[in-house]
This record gives structure tokens, C-alpha cells and sequence, in this order.
């Protein structure tokens, strides 16, 4: 089991599959499933609103219930500078019980290791009384326009709507079983601009400085307080991400000025009802505004129930601890399974993702091969 395991998360690795191209990644995953008798649906979408055509597909075996989704994405972040790596970004070299290489924890190591649990289960219990599916994307690192979402739309067009989702995310800070993600904050975006009259800085009466106002207006958004959190949720927080004015000349008050904040929320708001709050705080500054937002994504959760309680104890009984059952974090494609089923996310620790020599443990990467085989077997008893 080791030796398939880190076998397949290095075959991985070593596509350069830095979103949205492939690079033959998915066709990596593709090979295993086939073998174990997957009926494998390739979905490439493009359109839709998205700057580019992005690969995905779906794979499952057997046609009835309960049906089990596994959902993951083979598509990576940029590396930066390489020379700043101290190991191959796309080897998968491993030095002293530690692989290396981007996607390692984000998140290509989860899908080998799923892939590599359901071979193990299949070896040991045979079919499953029931069905088991995998759903892989190749744009959850950027636009998310053509990826998940539109998979799970023909999933649902095509009677493939499964009775859970396991989404293989990293999910731990440091160590394995510390969380289980049960849903996540929304993310929205604020794009500011507050209009004033240009002038001479010598005639301050004969133009109108936006930039006090703007000023005031970022600083009472600021510490105002969206609410105390919720049950399961923190704080909803707002973030001025930049201020801008534009200008180069030191004697010109400028026209307008700009500003993009962000604010991540928790399931007391939607975005049309937090947009509403966030302009009654700006027309208590001014009138003279123009605000524009994006919603990133709606917040989500998961209700502790047979589903969590399920994956919960699968994660405590093998890790030795029990995991915090968690909505930190970003965005992932979960968001998009929570309005077809209940869905978590269990994966590797996320110290590294994203970073340069972005890591994980060959141990860590083991006991999640247990932990997925855990949830299987509970998932189908």
C-alpha cells in the first residue's frame, strides 16, 4: 500500500498541471479507476462566463444506493520562483520521510490517497452495497466557473446525485485529525469609490477632496461590528485589501478615490443582505459613492449529523484524536455540494500549501489512505 500510494502521488507531482492545464494529471487518476472498473465520464466545460476551457471528470462504480462522492481538484497554484526551492517543485522527491513538490498537500496527495483507499476496500469487501464516485476538477485554484459547479449539474441532469460528499481538502493545521471541515464562510468583495471635484491644492473651496471621506468611510466600515458569530462560525470580518488614488502630482486634489475591501461572513448573512448592511454604514459617512461588489462565495454549513458524526469518528479512531468540527478557512469546492448533499472535507495538514517547498508527510499520507478506507467501510456497513 505504501508503494502504490506514493507511486501515484508522485505520478502526480510531476504533471505540471499549474491551473487551469493538465498536463495529463487527470489522466493519472483515470488509470487506477479504470482498472477497478470505473465508468469514467470526461466533462471538459468552457463558456459559461470563464476565461478558458478547463478538463474535469466523473467516475463511478456500480448504479445504486447509497452513493458516495469523493471530489478533489489535479490542478495546482504557480510555483514562483523554482530557484527558491530547495527540491524539485514537480519531483516528488522524498528526503528523510517527507515528499516535496507542489500539490503535495494541495491536494493531489488526498485524491491518490482516496483512489488507493477504494482499491484496499475493494481488495478486502468486494463491491460496495452501494455506489462510490469520484468528481475531479481542474479549476478549484482559479475561476471555479467551469469546474465543480458545472460537473455537478450534469451529475444531477444525468441521476448521479450522490447521498454524501467527502472532499479531500487539506483540512488540518499541523496535525492529522485536528479538524473536519463542516462548511465555510462567504467571501465578499467590496470595490469602493468615493467622487469628489479635482483642484488646486492652493484653492481647496473651489474643489471637493474625496479622500478625508473616503478615509472616514474605510475606518467606520472598519470596526463596524457585523455580528458576535454564530453557533458554528466566528465573527463576520471585514479586510481593506488596497486604497487607491492615482495620482502623481502633489499640488492636484484628486477627483475620486478607491478602495476594494473583503469581507469573509458566517451564516447569519447572505451577499445581497450584507451588501445592504455595508451601505447603510457608507451613507452614515456619505452619498457621493459608488460601491460595486462580487460575492466569491456564500457561506455554508454542514448540520453535525449522521454524516459528520460518520467521518468524525473514522478520523478519531484512526489519528487518536477527535477533530474540531470546523468552518475555517476559505472557500473550497464544497460550497458547491451543499445544495445536493451533506458534504465535509478531511485531508492533509495545510501548513505548506500554497508555499514554497510545499510538503507533507509520507506518514500522514499513509494514515489518510487508513482514515478514507475507515469511512468506506463505515459509509457501506
Amino acid at each position: 500500500m505504501i508503494e502504490n500510494v506514493i507511486t501515484l502521488t508522485q505520478s502526480l507531482i510531476r504533471c505540471q498541471s499549474v491551473t487551469p492545464d493538465d498536463d495529463g494529471a487527470q489522466d493519472v487518476l483515470k488509470k487506477p479507476l479504470k482498472t477497478m472498473g470505473f465508468d469514467i465520464h470526461d466533462l471538459p466545460f468552457e463558456g459559461n462566463g470563464g476565461s478558458y476551457p478547463v478538463k474535469n471528470f466523473f467516475a463511478r462504480l456500480g448504479d445504486t444506493g447509497p452513493h458516495l462522492c469523493y471530489n478533489g481538484h489535479t490542478d495546482v497554484v504557480p510555483v514562483g520562483d523554482p530557484d527558491k526551492w530547495t527540491h524539485d517543485p514537480f519531483g516528488g522527491e522524498i528526503v528523510d520521510g517527507i515528499m516535496y513538490g507542489r500539490g503535495t498537500s494541495d491536494m493531489k496527495a488526498a485524491n491518490a490517497a482516496f483512489v488507493i483507499a477504494v482499491q484496499e476496500y475493494l481488495s478486502e469487501y468486494g463491491a460496495p452495497k452501494g455506489s462510490i464516485s469520484v468528481a475531479i476538477t481542474g479549476d478549484e485554484e482559479s475561476e471555479a466557473i467551469n469546474g465543480t459547479k458545472r460537473v455537478l449539474e450534469w451529475m444531477e441532469e444525468n441521476g448521479h446525485v450522490p447521498d454524501a460528499a467527502l472532499v479531500g481538502e487539506s483540512s488540518n493545521v499541523k496535525e492529522m485529525g485536528e479538524e473536519i471541515k463542516i462548511g465555510r464562510r462567504g467571501s465578499l468583495h467590496g470595490f469602493l469609490t468615493v467622487h469628489g471635484t479635482q483642484g488646486h491644492v492652493a484653492y481647496p473651496h473651489l474643489a471637493d477632496n474625496p479622500l478625508p471621506i473616503l478615509a472616514a468611510a474605510l475606518d467606520k466600515l472598519s470596526q463596524h461590528i457585523f455580528d458576535k458569530g454564530s453557533a458554528f462560525f466566528p465573527e463576520t470580518n471585514l479586510q481593506i485589501t488596497t486604497i487607491d488614488v492615482g495620482n502623481t502630482a502633489t499640488n492636484v486634489i484628486p477627483s475620486e478615490g478607491k478602495a476594494h475591501f473583503n469581507i469573509r461572513f458566517n451564516d447569519r448573512w447572505d451577499a445581497g443582505k450584507l451588501e445592504q448592511d455595508v451601505r447603510k454604514v457608507l451613507d452614515s459617512v456619505t452619498g457621493n459613492y459608488t460601491l460595486e461588489t462580487s460575492c466569491g462565495a456564500e457561506s455554508f454549513l454542514t448540520k453535525p449529523g449522521e454524516w459528520t458524526g460518520l467521518v468524525a469518528k473514522s478520523v478519531e479512531k484512526l489519528c487518536g484524536r477527535k477533530p474540531e468540527l470546523s468552518t475555517k478557512g476559505g472557500t473550497s469546492d464544497a460550497r458547491f455540494f451543499k445544495d445536493y448533499c451533506p458534504v465535509v472535507e478531511f485531508g492533509l495538514t495545510n501548513e505548506t500549501i500554497h508555499k514554497v517547498d510545499e510538503n507533507l508527510r509520507i506518514d500522514d499520507l499513509t494514515l489518510l489512505v487508513a482514515v478514507y478506507k475507515d469511512i468506506l467501510i463505515e459509509f457501506f456497513k
